[in-house]
């Protein structure tokens, strides 16, 4: 699998540093709000990363953290009279909601900041004793940045060029502008933990770079997360984790691009800002995941009506087309005929065009447009009039479920168990139409589509489908 490293600007094959093992530390969110739109992306985007990796036989440790200790998390604290703590495990059962909804995997460890303050506590330490931190009459402990001589080399951008858009707060201690915490001593009414310099809790870099360590090692094989993370958030992990380990901290760099609405930036100031959970409400969580992965992760998306309606079309086509195939497994007759074994052969050049799309740096789009050709052949070849063999019919079901499977698409139940009035309405019709009472046939179609439920009428008898 080849994977494009940000660090090195190219693409890059995948080398583990075990082999058939794969350490992955994805960035979380920081748990004071329900996320948005824009951090589904990275979520989906890695979690697809993650399913192949594993579906390609890699055994995956997929670390994401939670940040629970944060400024905007004791803001919303204090707005809401309540304490940190609070907050964030309300934030975080939120997250969990969504995530599920999206069909994301837990992570191998979804550790928090406030689990691993020893942990922080010792890398500062380590830092400050080499050299590289300094601490304040304050408490607060900051990196000596231009004692880092690459720095800047995750974003490109030399550390003159950089300094160049910084500037010293007043009140700042700061020896220079771009030198960045470590740890914050503590202020009035805040949460804070003891340390060697007094109150205080971790800045927002140390604790990726601790936990890091702490659940993948030293040097872990990917790093990803949103292409906004890039500066500062990654280029001072990168500083700190290898000032204080004295070896590098990730292989490979993986950025998802921007999210836009409607053609311009998510901003609450625009009134175009929208969490996920507004617009799984709207349409459902699997057109987001679908919006996802319909366009290559390094690439910009855009956000808007139109765009997710045509999402959710998009599934509908391979909802129907496995819908069909079941159906047709559930009622052919088993013994293979002549021309199915070239059928099979056909089908498995999806599969092969899919897996090339996915190793070439997580090409979701061309993976999604193998399994929608997957589906055209199945729709053309295997269909009541071609009256395919009941083995046919289950290599198909099992391939085309297997394709989706990797992308975490196709998940919603849709034939859920019919309620009573809708089995009633159900049974009416077929006796309408033994009858020939075609107009009242076609009125309980229409009936039972406004609750839901479309019929789709075989030669192989009533295929009943129920929206997810």
């Amino acid at each position: 699998m080849k994977i494009y490293n940000t660090m090195t600007r190219k693409k890059e094959e995948l080398q583990t540093i075990h082999e058939g093992e794969v350490n992955i530390y994805a960035c979380g969110p920081t748990v004071y709000n329900l996320i948005h739109i824009g951090n589904a992306r990275p979520i989906c985007v890695f979690d697809a990363l993650r399913r192949f990796l594993e579906y390609r036989g890699f055994r995956v440790r997929f670390v994401q953290n939670f940040t629970d200790i944060d400024d905007k998390i004791i803001k919303r604290a204090n707005e809401e009279n309540s304490d940190y703590l609070t907050v964030s495990e309300k934030y975080i059962a939120e997250y969990k909601t969504d995530a599920k909804g999206l069909n994301v995997r837990e992570a191998t460890v979804h550790p928090r900041a406030t689990e691993n303050i020893d942990q922080i506590i010792s890398m500062v330490k380590t830092l400050e004793d080499k050299g590289f931190a300094y601490s304040t009459e304050y408490g607060d402990v900051y990196f000596r940045t231009n004692r880092f001589a690459e720095y800047g080399k995750l974003s490109h951008q030399p550390l003159e060029e950089l300094e160049a858009g910084a500037r010293i707060q007043i009140g700042d201690t700061k020896e220079d502008p771009m030198d960045f915490a470590l740890w914050k001593g503590a202020k009035p009414c805040e949460p804070y933990w003891e340390s060697p310099w007094g109150h205080g809790r971790p800045g927002w870099h140390i604790e990726c770079s601790a936990m890091a360590r702490r659940y993948l090692g030293e040097t872990i094989d990917i790093h990803c997360g949103g292409q906004d993370l890039i500066f500062p958030h990654h280029e001072n992990e990168v500083a700190q984790s290898e000032c204080c380990n004295g070896v590098p901290f990730a292989h490979y760099w993986m950025h998802n691009g921007y999210i836009n609405v409607d053609n311009r930036k998510m901003s609450k100031s625009l009134n175009n800002f929208f969490t996920v959970r507004d617009v799984a409400q709207a349409y459902g969580y699997e057109p987001i995941r679908y919006l996802m992965l319909s366009s290559h992760y390094r690439s910009p998306i855009n956000y808007s009506t139109e765009i997710i309606e045509q999402c959710k079309a998009a599934l509908e086509r391979l909802y129907n087309c496995r819908e069909a195939l079941s159906f047709l497994a559930e009622n052919s007759v088993s013994g293979e005929k002549e021309g199915e074994d070239k059928l099979r052969e056909l089908l498995l050049t999806h599969k092969t065009d899919f897996i090339t799309a996915m190793e070439d740096d997580l090409n979701t789009a061309d993976a999604i447009s193998a399994l929608f050709e997957l589906a055209r052949d199945i729709n053309t070849h295997i269909n009541p009039q071609t009256k395919p063999s009941k083995e046919l019919c289950d290599f198909a079901l099992s391939l085309y479920n297997e394709l989706a499977d990797v992308l975490g698409l196709l998940y919603v139940e849709k034939n859920k168990e019919l309620g009573d009035e809708i089995q009633t309405l159900i049974d009416q019709r077929t006796k309408a139409r033994k009858d020939k009472n075609w107009a009242e046939a076609d009125r309980i179609r229409d009936l039972l589509k406004e609750k839901g439920v479309t019929i789709k009428d075989t030669p192989q008898g009533t295929i009943v489908v129920t929206e997810g």
